[in-house]
Order: C-alpha cells, then sequence, then structure tokens
C-alpha cells in the first residue's frame, strides 16, 4: 500500500500538472486585424498571440480560448512597433534653448500614443554626456530610447558648443559608442555653420571606429561643402542623409527636379531619411521629388518642442503625409518599421516573426477630407488619415484609446477596482 503522505503528495502534483494545462497558451491574442509585417512579407488578416513578452503565434486563425484576453481589432492594422529615429528627448535638464535640455521632450509622453516603442535620439547628447543622458532618460523610460551620439563632445546645447570644431573628436566619441554598443546606434553631426567638411569627416571616423552608422543634418549650405559631394563622396554606405525634404541644402536642382547627387547617393547605399521637424519638410520639395520617383528610406519625426504642435505633430501624422502622396500603406510602415530597424543595425526590432519582441502598434486608417501642414504652413489636402488605436510594449498594453482591451463598466461589480491583470497590462 502507497503510504499517505505519498498519495497527498502524488495528488497534488497531478492537480498542479493539471491547472498548468488548463491555463491558456498565450497572454494576449490580437484577433482579426490586417496584419502589416514588410520584414515576412504579410499584408492580410491575422491574428497574433502574445505570451511572455514575445510574439507566440501568427496565424489566419488563433483559438481565443486559448489566450487569457482576447482584443477584437477587426477593421483596424496591426503593424510592429514604429521606430522612430529622429527625436529630441534629452529632456529635464534644464538648460534654456538647448536640445540638451528645455527644447527636447520626454519620450513616453508622445510616443506611445503614436504607435512608436522605439526612437534614436539625434544627437542631444556628445560623449561627454552621454551618460547622463542614459541615467536620466534612457534607464527610465517605456519607450525604448536609442541614440546617434553627436560628434561634438557636449552634444546639442546650440551657440558656440556646436560650432566648436576643437570638440568634434572621433576617437572619444568612436569609443564611447564601443562602450555601449546596441544603445549608441549612430553618430550625429548636425547645425554646422561653417564651410569646412570637419564634423563630417569626423563623424564618418568615429563611426568607422564603432562600425556604426553616421546621421547628417547639413546644417548650413554652403558651396565649399555641397549636398551632393555628401552624399556621393564623403559618406559611407548605410549612413544616413536626414531631412532631405528640406529643400535648404539644394535637394532640388534649379530646375525643380531631384539634384542628380541625391541619386547618385542612394545607388552608393546611402540611406535617405524624412526628419520632419519644425523646419525641415517642405511640400514645394516632397510633391516633385516623390513624382519623380525620390521616396524616402525612412521616415522620421524630428520630435522637440518646435515640431510637435507645429506641422508635423506626431509619427502617424507624418505617415499620413505619404499616403496623401500617393504612397502605399504597406511602403509607408515598411519605411517606419523594418527599414528604420535595418538602418540603424537593430534587425531584431521592426517586424512581428514569432519570437521577437512583441512591439505592436494597431492603427486605424480613416477615410475623409484632411489637411495635412508642411513646416512652413503649406496645406496638402488628403483623403486618408492614420491614428493609433493601441500600442503594445513587450507584450503589455501601454496605450489604448478607445479602450478596446478593457471591459464595458455595466459588466464590472459595483465595487470595482482594477480592470487589469499583469499578464497584458503595461501601466
Amino acid at each position: 500500500m502507497i503510504p499517505s503522505t505519498l498519495r497527498v503528495a502524488a495528488l497534488l502534483l497531478f492537480a498542479a500538472a493539471a491547472a498548468r494545462a488548463a491555463e491558456p497558451k498565450y497572454d494576449l491574442l490580437l484577433r482579426g486585424g490586417h496584419l502589416i509585417d514588410p520584414k515576412n512579407g504579410v499584408d492580410a488578416v491575422r491574428d497574433v498571440a502574445v505570451a511572455g513578452g514575445k510574439i507566440a503565434a501568427v496565424a489566419p486563425r488563433i483559438d481565443p480560448a486559448d489566450a487569457f484576453k482576447t482584443i477584437d481589432v477587426s477593421g483596424l492594422y496591426v503593424t510592429p512597433g514604429l521606430i522612430d529615429i529622429h527625436v529630441h528627448v534629452f529632456a529635464g535638464t534644464g538648460e534654456k534653448g538647448s536640445y540638451a535640455g528645455d527644447n527636447s521632450v520626454y519620450p513616453d509622453g508622445f510616443t506611445l500614443r503614436a504607435g512608436v516603442t522605439t526612437v534614436a535620439d539625434a544627437g542631444c547628447a556628445g560623449w561627454r554626456n552621454f551618460e547622463e543622458f542614459k541615467t536620466r532618460i534612457i534607464d527610465r523610460a517605456k519607450t525604448r530610447v536609442l541614440a546617434f551620439l553627436n560628434i561634438v563632445g557636449n552634444g546639442m546645447r546650440g551657440g558656440p558648443w556646436e560650432q566648436d570644431l576643437t570638440d568634434m573628436a572621433a576617437v572619444p566619441a568612436g569609443v564611447m559608442a564601443l562602450k555601449y554598443p546596441g544603445l549608441i546606434v549612430g553618430i550625429k553631426t548636425a547645425h554646422y555653420a561653417g564651410p569646412e567638411w570637419t564634423p563630417v569627416e569626423h563623424a564618418v571616423e568615429a563611426g568607422t571606429i564603432a562600425n556604426i552608422p553616421v546621421m547628417v543634418d547639413f546644417g548650413a549650405s554652403k558651396p565649399e561643402r555641397p549636398v551632393a559631394e555628401l552624399v556621393t563622396k564623403k559618406l559611407r554606405p548605410g549612413d544616413i542623409y536626414t531631412h532631405v525634404y528640406s529643400g535648404l541644402r539644394g535637394e532640388l536642382d534649379p530646375s525643380g527636379r531631384v539634384n542628380p547627387g541625391l541619386f547618385e547617393g542612394r545607388k552608393r547605399g546611402v540611406i535617405f531619411d524624412v526628419g520632419h521637424g519644425g523646419g525641415s519638410f517642405a511640400w514645394r520639395i516632397a510633391v516633385p521629388a516623390v513624382k519623380e520617383g525620390f521616396v524616402p528610406d525612412s521616415i522620421s519625426t524630428d520630435l522637440h518642442i518646435g515640431s510637435m504642435n507645429a506641422g508635423m505633430k506626431d509619427m502617424t501624422n507624418v505617415m499620413s503625409k505619404f499616403l496623401a502622396l500617393g504612397q502605399p500603406l504597406a511602403e509607408v510602415v515598411r519605411w517606419s518599421t523594418w527599414n528604420p530597424a535595418r538602418e540603424i543595425k537593430q534587425e531584431g526590432l521592426g517586424h512581428l516573426s514569432v519570437g521577437a519582441g512583441a512591439d505592436v502598434a494597431v492603427l486605424r486608417l480613416e477615410e475623409g477630407r484632411y489637411g495635412f501642414v508642411d513646416s512652413f504652413g503649406a496645406r496638402q489636402r488628403g483623403t486618408q488619415k492614420l491614428s493609433c488605436e493601441l500600442t503594445l510594449r513587450d507584450g503589455k498594453v501601454v496605450y489604448d484609446l478607445n479602450g478596446l482591451a478593457r471591459p464595458d463598466w455595466d459588466t464590472l461589480p459595483r465595487d470595482y477596482k482594477s480592470t487589469g491583470d499583469p499578464r497584458w497590462e503595461g501601466r
């Protein structure tokens, strides 16, 4: 006869195994949405299941009984979490008139509500103040914050700092980038007003040391350093020219056609990024360029205090501008997910492959009459507009515009206090 203690232990083990078997396989199921996943070539209605913060299954139909929580996203588009590779988020230092200060915004207030789960700060910090930026912002944000390190050691502090050639040292910038691989994803040069190539040359040297790309905001237009020479001779394949539709640096030639150097740069492998911002996107440049076939490689916002309440607004608004230019939604999603992930060498992001981190945007494509304003106050009319309904970060709901993940109040107990669960909620 089996001793009673052994029988009890066996029964407990059996009960535990039965309980585990009865538990749903998935923490969360997004059901019935139209999935656009450019990396995997998916553009069709698919269910997406999440478990343990990862994509667990993608299929035409997944049984809701297998999920702890099911969210009906039919009629909506499901995409990888959006990746914005040009933002300014080194906030909180209190420095007036500085992008390492008051000109920047805290990321979480402006990203998740637009479906953006990953950003790359575009040069607010240099090697001298990067670790303060890491402690103050990167380590505290729900948004995944990566960084282009400014070639200026003091970072994007404006005025004399950004014009100081003696502070544009390649070796310490490269060494700092090597110290934080995968966090510092590039080198940035910006706003230089002089005629020298020094900022670009030193940025490329630092990028070569750390094997990361360079992003160039070309500063003032100077005849001594034309944009065609920048993209055909000075930059390497994989380096990024941002503000491509600004019209401030000869992106169009005098006849109104795309500068031939940009096409040649693209053939060499140079990347062309939107970087909308408060002063770097003009319809008079974008419309003829796109008609000529010069579309962007990546869409980015150049988010800061001067752009968020002006023509730029947010990532979905900038994406919508390219729908107004006649570009297919699937390509607009590609330019906002998989392309930028590859540009910053973060190929674990920007897709919803099984096993990938569950960063997801659920977008609504609205039909109506809309107006989209450029950086200079000019309007382009459009009939489609993207808005964000739901955002997942690491499998947790971190933004929910219309309560898709929530129960109706009158279905709950009278004294209800919380309607979430840590398996799917990311407050």
